[in-house]
């Protein structure tokens, strides 16, 4: 990285460096429903390292092959917002104490990535520090590079909490990026690092630092306003009362859909007030072990369609990540995504409507 560069990040937020250039060439073909006038995927954590950078990062596949039979819909949408669960470097020393240490080769990674059309990546979250500051400050070189926006990670605290702002179709859109675990990965003034918070919206020094970051966003003047959340325990089918409070405090504050992730299971969807929130998005790739109770391996792709800027329908459609790949689901995974998606949304009065493999939810 320049000094800058460096100064740039710094002093205006890791964020503001993505999302200013047009969008790679996609595909113009959409899948089997009706166009609408905006049409953004959410998918959760996007976990590129270790067994997945050994094969793609080796050569031995194409990096857009990570998407399987699952990249023409991934390319038939406006643009993709996902979790990147790992950092995008070949340097950097581990931080300590840690169990996983997840990090990708970016010159294979970041291909991935646009080949997924991924036009937004959160950096909040409880990896993107594995191997300290150096690799944090090459995912940042890396997908600012790529033109792929990005917040929840910075130089200070200031910069990581600002807001990400990219165009995604017809719309303007602004991201804030938050997480709740580790504390030691979060910014402080004399390290990079997350923008960490307790998710709890009856802490003060949450309200102000949260409060903060969304007037910050709202002053961009979005078409939307998404908070992407790194939030709650692994391996949780249900959010518990502190992260839905926390949830409805950010719609109460404008914001108009939360990407919930962390768990590595999809978790139920809330309609609250004028807002949206998808408690938990799972994973869309990994190279994880397979939890039978959990299903951890099947998920969604979460396409969000607008008209005229304004939120239509949220349509469900079910995936599984496979031998280190992601690819629809078949007839049987995606009927037992179906129901476990109407029994974990239930308790919030959530109803779909099924079209073909999909779930509906009209807005």
């Amino acid at each position: 990285m320049t000094g800058s560069r460096r100064r740039f990040l710094a002093a205006t937020g890791a964020a503001v460096l993505g999302g200013c250039t047009a969008p790679a060439a996609r595909s113009t073909k959409f899948e089997a429903h009706e166009r609408h006038g905006t049409t953004i995927g959410f998918v959760g954590d996007a976990m590129l390292g270790r067994d997945l950078d050994d094969r793609y990062g080796s050569g031995r596949a194409d990096p857009a092959s990570v998407w399987g039979d699952l990249r023409p819909r991934l390319a038939s949408l406006d643009g993709v917002c996902c979790n990147l669960e790992c950092c995008l470097s070949t340097r950097g020393e581990r931080f300590p104490d840690r169990t996983y240490y997840f990090r990708a080769d970016p010159d294979w990674a970041v291909p991935a990535l646009e080949a997924g059309n991924v036009r937004f990546a959160s950096l909040a979250n409880n990896h993107i520090l594995d191997f300290g500051p150096t690799a944090l400050r090459d995912t940042v070189d890396a997908l600012a590079d790529a033109g792929i926006g990005f917040a929840g990670a910075g130089e200070r605290p200031a910069a990581a909490r600002a807001p990400a702002t990219v165009s995604i179709g017809d719309v303007d859109v602004a991201v804030v990026s938050l997480a709740d675990h580790y504390a030691e990965y979060g910014a402080t003034d004399d390290r990079p690092g997350t923008a960490y918070v307790e998710t709890d919206p009856d802490v003060p020094e949450t309200r102000r630092l949260v409060g903060a970051a969304l007037e910050r966003a709202r002053e961009t003047e979005p078409d939307l306003l998404i908070a992407s959340v790194h939030w709650g325990p692994n391996w949780v089918e249900y959010p518990d009362d502190d992260l839905r409070a926390f949830g409805r405090w950010l719609v109460d504050r404008g914001v108009d859909l939360v990407h919930g992730h962390s768990a590595h299971v999809v978790q139920g969807i809330e309609r609250y007030g004028d807002g949206l929130v998808l408690h938990d998005t799972g994973d869309i790739v990994d190279d994880y072990v397979i939890k039978e109770d959990l299903r951890n391996d099947r998920t969604f792709l979460f396409e969000l369609g607008l008209e005229d800027g304004n939120p239509a329908e949220l349509r469900l459609v079910p995936a599984v990540i496979d031998d280190l790949a992601v690819s629809r689901a078949d007839e049987d995974e995606a009927a037992w995504l179906r129901e476990t998606m109407r029994d974990r949304s239930a308790p919030f009065g959530t109803e779909y409507e099924r079209d073909g493999d999909a779930l509906v939810l009209p807005l």
